[in-house]
């Protein structure tokens, strides 16, 4: 489950780029006045702004709710590896020390 949001939200990210990379800003209007009004034809006579604008709005919120989910997963993930990583300290035996008792007479004595 978590691989399949991964790559929703990757393709989303990509989706996303592509849409506002072919979005044209407000300065983009000033050209328009000269005979640059081609994108008009092609999405209607509101223009592509309306359209385009709407399909990135539901592409932001479609990754949000992906980064959210992965976020969601990644925090259930380490709490189950915390959980698993306390249960098992506190079944384990106790650690052997490797050091010699102080009774005991050191080195050549």
């Amino acid at each position: 489950m978590q691989t399949f949001v991964l790559v929703v939200h990757i393709i989303l990210a990509v989706l996303m780029i592509g849409l506002i990379l072919v979005q044209h800003g407000k300065g983009a209007d000033a050209g328009a006045s000269f005979g640059g009004g081609g994108a008009a034809t092609v999405f209607g006579a509101s223009g592509s702004g309306n359209f385009l604008t709407r399909v990135t709005a539901v592409l932001t919120a479609l990754f949000f709710v992906t980064s959210l989910t992965l976020a969601i997963f990644a925090k259930k993930e380490t709490t189950d590896a915390y959980s698993l990583k306390s249960i098992s300290s506190t079944t384990s035996a106790p650690a052997q020390s490797n050091e010699t008792s102080p009774t005991a007479p050191k080195g050549g004595e």
